[in-house]
């Protein structure tokens, strides 16, 4: 009777929408309405495959399924293909449809897995809302090898009820996902800003950062990597709830040009499991890829050009959906990673400071104090040598003024030295300028020169300043030649500082221990500022103290 079936659907389509509605959990939604459909329409068994952009299909749900299907954790249906999903995939499937055979179920008779229960064919129906193309629902029963129209009808105008109760929730689990983030990105933008207050180093802030993230969000992996001068290095990762610092990791050639395509493009992108193990396979730590599903790298721009940052986590779940939301959050973690940064440069200056403050006001008191002294010690020796001079016979005293005179001019140099260093004067002319004159000032001849042009930071310009007078001093004590010379190169990368003479050499083997210690505290310098310090000496060459310290256009 048409009229009792048309009934009959009404009664259908009534009882799943009622059902569609009882639950905001997507498992439990879709497995009690393959349930209920199975129920009012006579059928046993259905299940339903959720496929994604890229083709690759979920069994989300499944009712009543054969023996056959269900081995070794319903193996069936998770691994291989049918013609369905590829129907599917291709874009041929776009209404309920009687499919002649199923090939999951030929291949659980060909390879004997188990029971079909005689379920040979099946109906499948794509799931859409609008026309977004959601996944499949199939659904069956013994025997079964044909669906009318009507059924079909009815299996369309049901799944257009379930495409569109899923879209529902879909939208429902984002904003659920969005305020959670951002409420944890409130979270975590305070106790970044606390710890920031409390830090002294930038290189701290990277481990400081992916440790917070592993706090305060629940991504299963997150990793910083910063570029510079072309060069990608792995900062910090955290994984397996553990912070590891690998600042010395390289990415490889491929994660390089994964990173620069998220950099140019200025904006979040999601990266495949492929891509993530492309760009962080390399690392020695351990990494849990299986809970893993997919990744996404948001670019951090630091303000100079040759440097440029990525933060990239992963996402435990996959959903394009969610991993929009995910994707806001991150852009926002972004500006509050460069805001740390800025703010730390800010205090790093601000130490500057007050470290030349402290170091002014210290010249200033040696000037005032011991170099008066000093000075008024060699005057009175003067005297007293003039006066004893003139006894007969001379006096025996007049030989030990001539020598607490001379240690007096020797000493009152040397803290003449000590507070140019402590007060450099002259660093506005120039470092090459200023590095003569004070070579000028110790006695010796220096020829400067200089290859290529540009600007370079204080902090830069006063360490080089700082090694270059700690090297004239050593010519002076140690070469026993008057003369010295001293070249600067300045690239796009870096600042070099080479100072040579052609004295007695021997400078990493002398028995100095003021040399030495000269030699470590110029190798600190460059360190701090990133760089590096040789020295190459030999007895017939002389000595050559060559500083090279890496240079951005930050330094501007």
């Amino acid at each position: 009777m048409p009229e009792e079936a048309g009934m009959q659907d009404m009664v259908t389509l009534k009882t799943i929408a009622e059902t569609l509605n009882t639950s905001n959990d997507l498992s439990l939604m879709l497995d009690t309405v393959v349930g209920k459909l199975l129920e009012l329409t006579g059928l046993t068994a259905g299940w339903l495959f959720l496929i994604d952009e890229r083709g690759e299909y979920t069994c989300i749900s499944d009712y009543n399924l054969p023996p056959a299907l269900m081995r070794r954790d319903k193996e069936p249906m998770r691994i291989g293909t049918c013609w369905c999903v590829n129907r599917f995939r291709d874009g041929r499937l776009q209404h309920a449809v009687n499919i002649i055979n199923c090939k999951r179920l030929e291949d659980a008779v060909e390879f004997k897995w188990g029971d079909t229960q005689d379920i040979t064919h099946h109906a499948t129906v794509p799931l859409r809302s609008g026309e977004r193309m959601l996944g499949l629902l199939n659904v069956a029963a013994p025997g079964k090898e044909h669906f009318s129209d009507s059924e079909l009808a009815l299996l369309q105008a049901v799944a257009y009820q379930i495409g569109s109760a899923m879209e529902r929730m879909r939208l429902y689990r984002a904003e659920q996902r969005r305020a959670h983030l951002y409420a944890r990105l409130g979270d975590f933008g305070a106790a970044l800003s606390l710890t920031v207050n409390e830090c002294t180093e930038t290189d701290a802030l990277p481990g400081t950062v992916i440790r917070l993230l592993g706090k305060y969000f629940d991504w299963p992996f997150a990793a910083l990597v910063q570029q510079t001068n072309g060069t990608c290095h792995i900062q910090a990762i955290y994984t397996n709830s553990q912070v590891w610092l690998d600042s010395v990791v390289a990415l490889s050639k491929e994660g390089t040009r994964l990173m620069n395509r998220i950099v140019d493009h200025h904006r979040s992108a999601v990266l495949s499991m492929e891509e993530l193990v492309e760009m962080f396979g390399q690392v020695k730590h351990e990494l849990n890829w299986d809970q893993l599903a997919s990744a996404i790298g948001v670019p951090i721009s630091f303000q100079a050009p040759s440097e440029a940052g990525l933060l990239v986590v992963g996402i435990g779940e996959k959903s394009p959906n969610l991993a929009k939301a995910d994707s806001e959050v991150l852009e926002a973690l972004a500006e509050h990673i460069i805001a740390a940064r800025e703010s730390l440069k800010l205090a790093d200056h601000r130490r500057e400071l007050a470290r030349l403050e402290e170091r002014n006001r210290l010249a200033r008191d040696l000037h005032d104090s011991v170099n008066q002294m000093l000075f008024s010690l060699s005057l009175t020796a003067r005297g007293v040598e003039s006066m004893l001079s003139d006894t007969k016979p001379l006096h025996p005293a007049v030989e030990a003024m001539k020598d607490i005179r001379a240690l007096s001019q020797e000493a009152l140099k040397e803290m003449r030295a000590l507070i140019m260093q402590l007060r450099p004067v002259g660093l506005e002319a120039g470092l090459l300028s200023a590095l003569q004159e004070y070579g000028t000032k110790q006695g010796l001849q220096v020829i400067v020169d200089r290859k290529g042009m540009r600007s370079i930071s204080r902090s830069i310009e006063e360490g080089l300043w700082r090694i270059g007078q700690e090297a004239i001093n050593n010519i002076r004590k140690h070469s026993g030649v008057t003369s010295a010379e001293i070249l600067l190169e300045l690239d796009e990368k870096e600042a070099k500082l080479t100072i040579s003479d052609q004295g007695k050499g021997g400078a990493k083997n002398r028995s100095s221990n003021q040399s030495s210690l000269g030699l470590s505290i110029m190798r600190e310098r460059a360190q701090s500022l990133g760089g590096k310090l040789d020295v190459w000496s030999s007895s017939r060459k002389g000595t050559t103290v060559t500083a090279v310290i890496p240079l951005s256009l930050e330094s501007e």
